[in-house]
């Protein structure tokens, strides 16, 4: 079995979803910014909601990578198959339509 060139170390700062405050009221519990002049996550009090920002983002070597050391590529045809056998240690082909 092929490997990847450098096996890094994946570190995720945070896992868990962002919830949008006041969520068990609504359908979605997708994160939507609070604009509120008075609202408590947005002026973030101590104990709300934490709200996303860049310091949560993962290592730029990281990124995008399998837990397996690989990059994904999206292969449609035996074409775009043939352009991975040049970078077989850093990409992963997935199969699509």
């Amino acid at each position: 079995m092929v490997q990847p060139v450098k096996k890094i170390k994946i570190v995720k700062k945070r896992t868990k979803p962002f919830k949008r405050h006041q969520s068990d009221r609504y359908k979605s519990e997708s994160w939507r910014k609070p604009k509120g002049i008075d609202n408590r996550v947005r002026r973030r009090f101590k104990g709300q909601l934490p709200m996303p920002k860049i310091g949560y983002g993962s290592n730029k070597k990281t990124r995008h990578l399998m837990p397996n050391g690989f990059k994904k590529f999206l292969v449609s045809n035996v074409k775009e198959l043939e352009l991975l056998l040049m970078h077989n240690r850093t990409y992963a082909a997935e199969i699509g339509k």
